[in-house]
């Protein structure tokens, strides 16, 4: 395996058009679109197998909820030999406008959870990442936490379809190791 693509999210029916879960909803589609399915159980999640750009990339969804990803990402990155630098997060971010990207190479967590795991377990922060912003709150005192496990709106999901393309565009420039070039185009 070259690569890991890996969305954040939760497990179960309740939480899958959650804001949390903007992670799996952008690694389904990037999969469903190269005609990968991402079923298989391993390494504590759903995962798919598949060739982007020539390169093979192994697709996770992690099934252990969101602030124990780390245990899936370093199962897979262990037993595969995959470097931080060849693992592709995509995550929510409730400090950028819901579907404002923001792509990095690197750094820190953040505040998020999944990504303060994926760093702890994998002992560093050096692996690339995709935010979709989440942040667009009704009421600004509603409790984060309520916000980022709240479904999402049809308005928010109607405005997420429509980056999806962006997303599989995204995964192609990562693994070709273009990823300025989609900094540059997307940030």
């Amino acid at each position: 395996m070259d690569f890991i693509i890996v969305g954040l999210g939760n497990p179960g029916k309740r939480y899958a058009y959650t804001r949390h879960n903007v992670g799996w909803i952008a690694v389904d589609y990037i999969a469903d679109k190269l005609g990968i399915k991402t079923n298989k159980l391993k390494f504590k999640s759903l995962c798919g197998e598949g060739t982007v750009c020539g390169k093979k990339v192994l697709f996770m969804k992690p099934q252990t909820f969101m602030n124990l990803s780390g245990e899936a990402v370093f199962a897979a990155a262990s037993f595969y030999k995959v470097p931080p630098e060849h693992i592709f997060v995509i995550c929510d971010d409730i400090a950028l406008p819901s579907n404002k990207l923001r792509i990095r190479r690197q750094g820190s967590d953040g505040g998020h959870r999944g990504l303060r795991s994926i760093i702890m377990l994998l002992g560093s922060d050096k692996f690339p990442r995709l935010k979709i912003g989440v942040s667009d709150r009704d009421n600004p005192d509603m409790d984060l936490k309520d916000w980022v496990i709240g479904e999402m709106t049809d308005d928010e999901l109607q405005r997420l379809d429509e980056r999806l393309p962006d997303f599989y565009r995204i995964a192609e420039f990562f693994v070709s190791g273009n990823l300025e070039k989609a900094m540059a185009e997307f940030n």
